[in-house]
């Protein structure tokens, strides 16, 4: 990751196609959710509901973390708790050469996209194979997700057909052709796979259960068909019971996609029974640390955890809508990207990303678990103010910020200052303001740049003050 601003954004920005693409897919998605939820009176209250569930759980994660292992031990299973992608990788590595796998079958998982792991597998000559569509599409293309649940959103099908006829010969530009070609390359896979490996949506405390919720049917098979299961879950998804679940399910469908529940919710406890014919003979749910304990410790930033990655936040933010997915630096994009990625890898890294918001509110107004995301924001760049300035690169800044708060504490002050700034001005044409007069001293560092996309109005000939003080007159 580079600390600098990508600039791939402008081609982004000026790609009418791609603008066209992600306006209309995310639009379809804001207007389900919004039918959806309008058919539930007590949507706020489940989302308060759920805000304090993923609140306790957090708080008492370790005591929930000792559950799970014990219920899932006692169905059969096994729990492995890997720091990072480096340990999930030596377990399933060393599970494939134990058990002479070679195909692994995938479904739609944030976290292994998080944890790299198909690369992983591939350097050692495994197969790994994603059997979510937009998510195979990808995998064709050689492309991290472009949205948490439509990975291949930005693609229209006249782009999917490209990528098919380069990858598996085949050309048909109607979107039932295309599933049913990936359908018949997928279906050989699933029987053939000598391990499944899904994420989890959910890992439910008092059962040990792990819940998978899907649309395609591919989760169900991946967990299945294979001899051996691995579900891998980052250790916040947690939930105590599974009455607790209900409030989830219901969010978590209206919120993604605007559907009242996904078509297909699956409950894995361990592997198969004696008395049953499908499913492992094997199962196994690795529990992924990657930074999370750490985001855990901070008691103003934890909530960040509460995300049960629906892509309400995505679909809503204005910033994300315009640069798309592909400019965020890590896998999660969008204003969940913007809080996790700094957290996850330091403020360091992408000091940029907690600007890259409107600061608007929408994706605080639609997160299912009330997760206060400009608020997250506001802390994350009070921190990339104050390493910058305990770094000595942003004195100048720093001097006019404070220049600025003394005059907003003294109105007289305030106002003097304005009309002074207004008397100074230069003068410019009334539609274009002042920018093309403004001597270049006068808009250094940020606000060079601030004006190249913007045009600086001229000053009124009054104030505010000045017009409502003749107002009461």
């Amino acid at each position: 990751m580079s600390s600098a601003y990508p600039i791939q954004i402008d081609t982004t920005v000026k790609d009418p196609p791609l603008q066209k693409a992600i306006y209309t897919a995310t639009g379809r998605l804001v207007d389900m959710r919004r039918n959806a939820v309008g058919t539930v009176p007590e949507f706020q209250e489940l989302r308060a509901q759920a805000n304090a569930v993923k609140k306790h759980t957090i708080e008492h994660l370790d005591h929930y973390l000792e559950q799970v292992e014990r219920n899932v031990e006692a169905h059969g299973g096994q729990v492995i708790f890997a720091q990072d992608a480096t340990e999930v990788a030596d377990f399933i590595l060393s599970l494939a050469k134990q058990k002479g796998a070679k195909l692994f079958v995938k479904s739609k998982s944030m976290t292994t996209e998080e944890i790299h792991l198909n690369s992983r597998l591939e350097a050692h000559n495994l197969e790994a194979v994603e059997t979510d569509l937009g998510e195979y599409i990808l995998q064709l293309a050689d492309e991290r997700p472009y949205h948490i649940i439509a990975p291949a959103l930005h693609y229209t099908r006249y782009d999917v057909a490209r990528i098919f006829e380069k990858k598996l010969g085949r050309s048909e530009t109607e979107p039932g052709d295309q599933a049913m070609i990936a359908r018949a390359v997928l279906r050989q896979k699933f029987l053939d796979a000598d391990i499944g490996i899904t994420g989890a949506n959910f890992v439910v405390a008092d059962s040990g259960a792990v819940v998978v919720v899907e649309n395609e049917g591919n989760a169900r098979l991946t967990h299945s068909a294979p001899k051996i299961h691995i579900a891998i879950a980052g250790i916040e998804k947690i939930i105590p019971r599974a009455q607790d679940l209900a409030v989830f399910l219901a969010l978590l469908g209206r919120s993604a996609t605007g559907q009242a529940m996904s078509v297909y919710t699956s409950f894995v406890s361990g592997p198969k029974r004696s008395n049953e014919i499908d499913g492992p003979d094997e199962f196994y749910l690795i529990l992924l640390d990657n930074g999370r304990t750490k985001v855990l410790a901070n008691e103003q930033m934890r909530e960040s955890l509460y995300c049960i990655r629906c892509g309400a936040c995505l679909n809503h933010c204005p910033v994300y809508r315009k640069i798309g997915g592909h400019n965020y630096p890590w896998v999660y994009s969008g204003p969940i990207g913007a809080i996790l990625t700094p957290q996850f890898h330091g403020i360091e890294k992408d000091p940029w990303l907690p600007f890259a918001s409107s600061l608007c509110g929408a994706c605080a107004e639609v997160c299912p678990v009330k997760i206060d995301i400009p608020r997250v924001l506001l802390e994350l760049r009070k921190d990339v103010i104050e390493s910058k300035t305990s770094a000595g690169t942003n004195k100048l800044e720093h001097m006019a910020f404070r220049l600025w708060a003394w005059a907003m504490k003294r109105p007289k002050a305030y106002e003097r200052l304005s009309k002074a700034a207004a008397l100074g001005a230069p003068r410019g044409d009334a539609k274009t303001g002042w920018i093309n007069t403004l001597p270049g001293f006068l808009a250094p560092g940020p606000v060079a740049g601030w004006l190249q996309e913007r045009d600086l109005p001229r000053p009124a000939a009054k104030s505010f003050r000045e017009l409502w003080r003749e107002r009461r007159k």
